[in-house]
C-alpha cells in the first residue's frame, strides 16, 4: 500500500523522546559507573555496551526521520512552487482541497471537496488522473462556467474532468 505524500513525517513522536531521553540517562549512569569501576565488573561493562547499543539504535532512527522530513519538504516545496507556476500562468483558476475520497473507480473517484476560496464543501466526481488523489492534497482546476455561475446555485455534484486538473500540491496544515 502506497504511503500518503499528503501527510508531512513525523519527526518525534512521544515514544521516541521517552526512549530517547530513558537511553541517554541510562548511558550516562552505566558509562559512568562502568569507568569508575573499571574493568572488573563484566555485568556492568555489558550493560554499559548494550546501552551504547540502543543509544546508537535510537540515533539512527533520529537522523532516518530527519532525512525523510527534509526529503519530504523539499518535495512539498517543489510541488508548491509548480502550483504557483501554473495558477500564475493559466487564466481562471480554483483551489480545492480533497477532504475525503469516497470511493475509487478505474474512470475516476468520488471525493468530497472544498473550494478554498468560498468556503463550501461538496461531493465530485473527479475522472482519473495520472497521480492517485488523497486527502489533503490541494487541487488546482479551471472551473467550468456550466456548472459554477455567479448568482446560481451550487451543483448537487460537481465534475471535474482530468484535462480540468493542472496541479496539486500538499495541503497547508499538513
Amino acid at each position: 500500500m502506497d504511503t500518503n505524500p499528503v501527510l508531512k513525517p513525523k519527526l518525534a513522536t512521544p515514544a521516541l523522546i521517552l526512549s530517547s531521553v530513558t537511553i541517554t540517562a541510562c548511558v550516562v549512569y552505566l558509562v559512568g559507573a562502568a569507568a569508575a569501576n573499571g574493568p572488573d565488573n563484566l555485568f556492568l561493562l555489558l550493560t554499559a555496551a548494550m546501552a551504547l547499543l540502543a543509544a546508537a539504535v535510537a540515533g539512527a532512527v533520529w537522523l532516518v526521520r530527519a532525512r525523510r522530513r527534509r526529503s519530504w519538504m523539499a518535495g512539498a516545496n517543489e510541488k508548491w512552487d509548480h502550483f504557483n507556476d501554473v495558477k500564475r500562468s493559466s487564466g481562471t483558476t480554483a483551489e480545492l482541497t480533497v477532504v475525503s475520497v469516497d470511493a475509487l473507480e478505474p474512470t475516476g473517484s468520488w471525493i468530497t471537496i472544498k473550494w478554498n476560496r468560498f468556503d463550501h464543501v461538496q461531493r465530485a466526481w473527479i475522472e482519473a488522473l495520472p497521480e492517485p488523489i488523497w486527502p489533503g492534497s490541494v487541487l488546482l482546476i479551471s472551473p467550468d462556467p456550466a456548472q459554477v455561475r455567479p448568482g446560481a446555485p451550487w451543483p448537487a455534484t460537481y465534475y471535474i474532468r482530468a484535462s480540468d486538473s493542472l496541479a496539486w500540491a500538499p495541503g497547508s496544515e499538513a
